[in-house]
């Protein structure tokens, strides 16, 4: 997709370095990182310069071959790819994709072993942006029957980012949209602000923008008013992990649009790629749930009078507060998930349906 109308993916590999976009600089500044270590690639994933289910796991991947780069001790691999799982609990993607790499390294000699990586570490991002695409052109289908019933507008509600900024491209909420945007189907998006980091304000918003699909901004509460006065046709929203019963866990605040959608008839439907699947946990308890450091509800970040970038305290200096990163939407509130196979039930038969083996 398009940056100051330049193509990018996330992440690519470039001169034996890993360059991502630095997401903790957007909106107010573009800037391309290197990752030249397997810490380096952690430390990405830690403190959000990477984020998004699907492009977490891609930066862990293209981590493990940066260990491979450093140091193709078995020993060495299996300890940075044990830390790189760590670096996140909820996403499900970064333990698929490093699972992926160590069963694709298994027995490998030493001369091969840094090509086979890279080669797998770039299959993974390709894999997902290939999904991603499919995942749009899957959704684009309910869009086009709004729309086709409705002969305006079609207004959609998203929570978070979900955008091509937490794939690899074209992103799983916003593909359908991009798809609708480029057959001509006029859309508007509401953007939730998404608290406490603005994913939804700061990213997905600023994406939109970069391809000129109208959006507005709107505080996480205010969905609700607007799908009473009918001002939302449909939500589609990511996921970070979706259980094969079809609960969802995504960014907090994800389960209350749910429920506002469930009481005003609007459909809600979550865009996922079959490596969001956990077929592991049944119950959506087991799934853990990130608690991030209170000072993303407490501080924030915005540009001066003088457009230089500066964080604030919000809170009063006494105050405590709890920032647990994401909630579990049960599948009951699902209207379907979009994947790249086709759109099924959000339930154990939907999914086992879609994803045959």
């Amino acid at each position: 997709m398009k940056i100051n109308g330049k193509e990018y993916r996330t992440i690519w590999f470039e001169s034996n370095i890993v360059k991502i976009i630095d997401q903790t600089k957007l909106p107010h500044q573009f800037t391309i990182k290197e990752l030249k270590t397997v810490k380096d690639a952690i430390n990405a994933i830690k403190v959000m310069e990477v984020r998004g289910a699907p492009l977490i796991g891609g930066t862990a991947a293209y981590g493990l071959a940066l260990a491979v780069q450093e140091n193709n001790n078995p020993e060495f691999i299996k300890k940075s790819a044990e830390e790189l799982i760590q670096s996140r609990p909820t996403a499900i993607n970064l333990k698929w994709a490093v699972d992926r790499m160590m069963k694709k390294l298994s027995g490998i000699n030493s001369d091969q072993i840094l090509s086979i990586a890279l080669n797998e570490a770039k299959e993974i991002c390709d894999e997902d942006e290939k999904f991603c695409e499919n995942i749009g052109i899957n959704g684009l289908k309910v869009i086009e029957e709004i729309y086709n019933k409705k002969k305006d507008t079609v207004n959609i509600l998203t929570h978070c980012n979900a955008g091509w900024l937490a794939t690899i491209n074209w992103g799983t909420a916003t593909s359908p949209i991009y798809h609708a945007h480029k057959k001509g189907i006029p859309v508007h998006v509401w953007v939730d602000e998404t608290r406490p980091r603005n994913q939804g304000a700061n990213l997905t918003s600023y994406e939109l923008n970069e391809e000129e699909i109208p959006n507005t901004i709107i505080a996480d509460n205010t969905g609700g008013i607007l799908m009473q006065r009918g001002e939302v046709d449909m939500c589609i929203v990511g996921t970070d992990r979706t259980l094969s019963n079809g609960d969802v866990c995504n960014k907090i605040g994800t389960y209350l649009k749910a429920l506002a959608a469930h009481d005003n008839n609007v459909p809600f439907y979550v865009a996922l790629p079959s490596s969001t699947i956990d077929w592991d946990i049944k119950d959506s308890k087991n799934i853990p749930i990130e608690e991030r450091n209170s000072e993303e509800l407490s501080h924030v970040e915005g540009v001066d009078e003088n457009n230089q970038v500066k964080k604030v305290l919000i809170y009063p200096k006494k105050s405590k507060a709890m920032n647990l990163a994401f909630d579990v939407t049960p599948a009951k509130y699902v209207t379907g998930l979009i994947t790249e196979r086709g759109i099924s039930d959000a339930s154990s038969d939907g999914l086992k349906q879609l994803f045959k083996k």
